[in-house]
């Protein structure tokens, strides 16, 4: 018997008992489409969280930020430290050869803040407002759409310009998805706790991949058919709870305004003896090469620990920091889908090897006529293998076809920000697996039909 006929006749008895067949694929059936579906909402897992780690600055962003807490060995030295400083950014210029865009940021209000932006008489909350230089274009991944951002004249002279968010234009000025008109409000003069500010430039629109595509969508459809109101419904670009969603909807909600304008206007009689308080929330930076981050990071250690005397009253945080928590995160998420899938698959060959021994002494006759009439030892062997293998093939197809019908049905139901992606690796890997277990659940009834003698075998009722 060649194996062509061997897998033919495995099909025949596959058929003949449709539906013990059927329950017994089940298993494998779950355990394929497990994990492919759960490999496809990993994978788009991972690409909102590399879309969010891109949305601010990618890997070559440092940050240094001011610590209260010392170090134990320092904490007698509370009363003496520094803070963050514009010296240090000078320091950082001229010391730290393997950073680049050295800018300093003092973000004076974030979310949740009591800072109002005010237009006649409307309203906006935004996340943050930073004073910072121009460079922070280049470091947050920023770009401006209309107008333009302020420049070192707009920060030397301390003018009272800002570039805003979206999100801030359409809390102040109207969504253009739901006023019908894009109002472009550079030029205009709002108010910033009290204080007139004019806008000289907007930010682009973030959004998300997915976000995007249905914009286009909308946009195509509108065209086919004028007279219908198509839009993209956004709640104020507070939709999801993804990494890159909450990135996005942050860019769009900020303001930022010269450091010097920060300084004076928001920061005046905040010190010591009613001067401004000089103190920077942070510097960001960016290292010329990845490659050269760690002998970097001791660069600005140095710098740092003679600029503050020793004293420790800063940290680092830099976006590798990120991508190794997004690839700890990714393979927890996908070794808890493997495991999943294990245990469905385990159950599905249990199954297989059950119904292989209940067919194998239905078929004892049968097994001990094809060994009278020359089917070797080997032959039967393989003729159960092959059996097996068929059940498990046919369950693995099956799987795959319902893990597509499952991500589409996750897609359409529960929408996330970042849709569910099915590789062809985990379609392989899932089928592999199906196939796998099929070998090794037939391994034992097939050693057991091969071993029986054909005149017991015969003599079988």
């Amino acid at each position: 018997m060649n194996l062509l006929d061997t897998i033919l006749v495995g099909i025949k008895e596959i058929w003949a008992h449709k539906f013990r067949s059927m329950l017994t694929m089940l298993g494998i059936i779950l355990g394929v489409s497990s994990l492919v579906a759960m490999s496809a909402l990993v994978k788009g897992m991972e690409n909102g969280m590399k879309e969010a780690l891109v949305a601010m600055g990618g890997l070559e962003k440092v940050r240094v930020e001011a610590q209260d807490d010392l170090p134990a060995y320092q904490k007698h030295l509370t009363d003496q430290t520094p803070g963050l400083l514009m010296r240090d950014v000078y320091a950082l210029q001229g010391g730290a050869p393997l950073v680049e865009n050295i800018t300093p940021i003092v973000e004076q209000h974030g979310y949740r803040s009591r800072i109002n932006i005010t237009y006649q008489n409307k309203r906006a909350r935004p996340w943050r407002i930073y004073g910072t230089w121009p460079g922070i274009l280049d470091l947050e991944d920023h770009r401006v759409e209309h107008g333009r951002m302020f420049n070192e004249i707009d920060n030397g002279m301390a003018r009272s310009v800002c570039v805003i968010g979206v999100e801030i234009r359409n809390d102040l000025f109207g969504d253009p998805e739901k006023t019908g008109k894009e109002i472009i409000p550079v030029g205009k003069v709002i108010q910033i706790n009290g204080q007139p500010f004019t806008i000289v430039g907007m930010f682009e629109h973030y959004m998300t991949e997915k976000e995007r595509k249905e914009k286009e969508l909308a946009r195509l459809e509108a065209l086919k058919n004028p007279q219908a109101q198509v839009g993209v419904v956004r709640d104020k670009g507070r939709r999801g709870s993804g990494p890159s969603g909450y990135v996005f909807r942050l860019k769009n909600n900020s303001v930022f305004i010269p450091l010097q304008t920060m300084m004076i206007q928001f920061r005046a009689a905040a010190g010591v003896d009613e001067t401004a308080d000089p103190k920077l929330s942070g510097i960001y930076m960016k290292v010329k090469d990845i490659g050269v981050l760690e002998t970097a990071l001791q660069q600005i250690r140095n710098v740092l620990q003679v600029s503050h005397n020793g004293i420790e009253d800063w940290t680092f945080r830099t976006e590798e920091d990120l991508a190794d928590g997004i690839q700890l995160t990714i393979s927890n998420f996908r070794m808890s889908g493997v495991i999943i899938a294990a245990i469905a698959l385990v159950v599905g060959g249990i199954g297989i090897m059950n119904i292989m021994l209940a067919s194998i002494s239905e078929r004892v006759r049968e097994i001990g006529i094809r060994k009278a009439v020359g089917a070797t030892t080997a032959d039967i062997f393989i003729q159960i293998i092959m059996e097996s293998l068929v059940i498990a093939l046919l369950g693995g197809m099956m799987g795959l076809a319902v893990s597509i019908a499952l991500v589409q049905s996750i897609t359409a139901f529960t929408p996330t920000e970042n849709n569910p992606v099915i590789t062809l690796q985990a379609m392989v890997f899932a089928f592999g697996c199906s196939a796998m277990v099929g070998m090794v659940a037939g391994m034992i009834p097939a050693f057991k039909a091969s071993k029986l003698h054909p005149i017991q075998a015969l003599k079988y009722d």
